[in-house]
């Protein structure tokens, strides 16, 4: 899988040896809530599937996701990833960042490039994602990244009991 190196961190698969830094990020109450599938609380032992998993995907000759660690100063920070991967067409991108990590311009950095992997060695045409209403942060990186607001979605996602509307923002080449 790829590799992607900036000077302030790095783009890299998923390794075993993240578990535990993934595990305390993501149990989060914040991080949880404003992600499609994080719950909370998270667990050791939800880190070690969801690594397993992603472990498994990297093996597939066919990707329909393509997750990265970020890679702080040698150590794990977060997530990002594009998914439902629409082979020369379209991703959904996804990411996430420990606590630790927030308003360093790190994530706006790597959605720049994983958006520039996805055209680039991907052919992509669209990279979209939907950011619930209640985040603004993560709607102000996606702008700064240079994509655009195309609308609102109304009961888009559902966490728990709740429909939550999504701003839908998106990058076309």
């Amino acid at each position: 899988m790829t590799i992607i190196k900036t000077k302030r961190f790095i783009l890299r698969p998923i390794k075993k040896n993240d578990t535990e830094l993934i595990a305390k990020y993501a149990n989060d109450k914040i991080v949880a809530r404003n992600t499609a599938t994080i719950p909370h609380p998270y667990t050791l032992k939800d880190a070690k599937f969801w690594v397993n998993k992603n472990l498994n995907s990297y093996r597939k000759k066919e990707k329909t996701d393509i997750t990265f660690a970020i890679e702080i100063d040698g150590k794990f920070a977060g997530v990002i990833s594009l998914d439902k991967i629409a082979t020369y067409h379209k991703a959904e991108i996804g990411y996430w960042l420990g606590r630790p990590y927030w308003g360093s311009g790190i994530m706006t950095e790597a959605v720049k490039e994983i958006t520039r992997f996805g055209f680039e060695k991907l052919k992509l045409r669209r990279i979209y994602a939907h950011v619930y209403l209640f985040n603004p942060p993560s709607k102000k990186v996606l702008e700064k990244a240079g994509y655009k607001l195309e609308g609102i979605i109304r009961k888009e996602a559902k966490k728990g009991e709740k429909y939550l509307d999504a701003y839908l923002l998106a990058k076309v080449k």
